[in-house]
């Protein structure tokens, strides 16, 4: 197959971190789906409308803890 007919997934952790998975190979624990496979250029230009914010999951979520918990506490 000819690297311009391969399709590719994009895939998302947990995290909410964004991938791309070549199609013709399982997908690794962990990670799922997040559309139709389509062409690799594709798939890197959905993931940049995707993930605007890089940090994971888990600290934009302590972030948000913490800025709530300092507006609480200051006013």
């Amino acid at each position: 197959m000819a690297e311009s007919d391969e399709t590719y997934l994009i895939v998302r952790n947990d995290e909410e971190q964004y991938s791309i998975w070549r199609s013709d190979r399982p997908v690794p624990a962990g990670w799922e789906p997040v559309d139709e496979p389509a062409p690799r250029d594709d798939c890197l230009s959905r993931i940049a409308e995707l993930w605007t914010d890089m940090r994971p999951a888990s600290l934009r979520a302590a972030m948000s803890a913490s800025a709530e918990e300092q507006r609480t506490h200051s006013g």
